[in-house]
């Protein structure tokens, strides 16, 4: 039976609630406590709930060496030790209640391992186990190796690996960034050349860990007195002077049906005086459902079922990235309009009702990415690896609120000049 609301207590449907200002958030910085001096270990303690995380970080990224080899090691992390099967470690973990996530970047490896407080001391020295003991069994490494190459061929022939692999190379053109894996590399792949970078990069690898959980003291000390011995022995270096290689390439594809598009340029991370700047032209741009792109290339002209805008950050710098997927037919004209509204960005002032519907979803996103504490810790590591804390946050909040259109035309005529652009596509 439907409620039937009184008169006293009926809602006027006719006018929108009342706005709130969205002002500091309380955000928690973890305890650090060094592993050793070049090495952290960071405590979020202070929580109600019986679960855990535990994030390892090992220098064992793509930039370390060849992409075929750092990706077979990552994914034959827990395959087996001398001691132990991959199945016995899986089901070790499993009787725990434990599981675990493995990520690969250019910057490194994160191992992140779940589990109830009560059990993630143990959890956690099983996994250590496995990662720094890890002997890569012959019939595991053939598994994955001819894996890895079942998968590359198929990859490859979708457009929009070949424009991302081309874009990475234009990006990073001269470094090792621009590495990309091909088929003829994965084949010559040896078990030999995984324990090599194992023993270089996980062994002695190790540079940072994370914990959030309601741990006792006891437990921290033990997680960190296990941990020591595979520490780095001096601080990471990453490269930062990337310039990319404007112009554009088409590589062609005569059987697709679709073009792949990636449009970007070298720019800069978060330690930048423009970055806060430049993150809230990227949302008008397109990053998010309203943006400019999505409005014009997807809903207007009907190009495309999504195009986006991202500013990532990779090792010492940053990059803009553009990237959609438009029928063949359409790739000309998709990238006039791509160009069209760079310029008219720089050329045009926004308007205030855009520029207030952008900065309320702002300030929505950072409500939402800031709710609890496994969000916490992900924001304090963002802004850590930069030797900054978690203030960076609402010094962005308030620049959401303060930045008018005047600083978003400068933005745009410093960073958006098309003569600047990679410009590939695929298809």
């Amino acid at each position: 039976m439907l409620a039937i609301e009184s008169k006293q207590n009926k809602m006027n449907r006719k006018n929108a609630p009342k706005t709130h200002k969205t002002g500091a958030i309380s955000f928690v910085s973890p305890e650090k406590i060094l592993l050793n001096e070049s090495a952290p270990l960071y405590w979020l303690g202070d929580i109600s709930n019986e679960t855990a995380r535990i994030d390892i970080c090992f220098d064992a990224g793509l930039r370390k060496g060849k992409n075929s080899i750092a990706s077979m090691t990552s994914s034959l992390l827990l395959s087996g030790t001398s001691l132990k099967s991959s199945t016995e470690i899986h089901n070790q973990l499993d009787d725990l209640g434990a599981f675990f996530d493995i990520g690969l970047s250019h910057e490194g490896v994160m191992v992140s391992l779940f589990a109830l407080k009560s059990n993630i001391s143990e959890a956690y020295e099983v996994l250590l186990d496995a990662i720094t003991n890890a002997c890569f069994p012959e019939s595991e490494f053939q598994e994955i190796k001819a894996e890895k190459i079942q998968k590359f061929k198929i990859n490859i022939n979708r457009v929009g690996v070949l424009a991302q692999r081309a874009f990475q190379k234009q990006l990073y053109h001269g470094t090792e960034y621009a590495e990309v894996s091909n088929e003829i590399e994965l084949q010559k792949v040896e078990r030999t050349e995984l324990l090599k970078f194992h023993k270089a990069n996980y062994v002695s690898g190790l540079f940072k860990i994370a914990i959030v959980g309601a741990l006792a003291e006891v437990q921290i000390q033990h997680i960190r007195n296990i941990s020591k011995a595979f520490c780095i022995k001096k601080p990471l270096e990453f490269k930062s002077d990337f310039f990319n290689k404007p112009g554009a390439i088409h590589i062609e594809k005569k059987d697709a049906v679709q073009t792949a598009i990636r449009i970007g340029k070298t720019l800069f991370n978060k330690t930048n005086k423009d970055f806060l700047d430049m993150s809230i032209l990227n949302t008008i741009l397109g990053d998010y459902f309203g943006s400019r792109l999505m409005k014009n290339i997807r809903e207007d002209k009907g190009y495309t079922y999504g195009i986006g805008s991202i500013i990532s950050e990779s090792g010492g710098s940053g990059y803009l990235l553009i990237g959609s997927e438009v029928g063949k037919e359409h790739l000309q004209a998709a990238l006039d309009e791509v160009k069209k509204e760079m310029y008219l960005l720089c050329d045009e002032k926004i308007k205030k009702e855009e520029l207030d519907l952008v900065k309320n979803h702002l300030l929505g996103q950072m409500l939402k990415i800031s709710d609890g504490p496994y969000a916490m810790m992900d924001l304090f590591l963002s802004v850590e690896s930069y030797g900054m804390s978690s203030d960076f946050y609402n010094s962005y909040i308030q620049r959401i609120h303060d930045i008018d259109a005047s600083a978003i035309l400068r933005m745009a005529n410093a960073h958006l000049n098309w003569s600047d652009m990679s410009v590939i596509s695929a298809g």
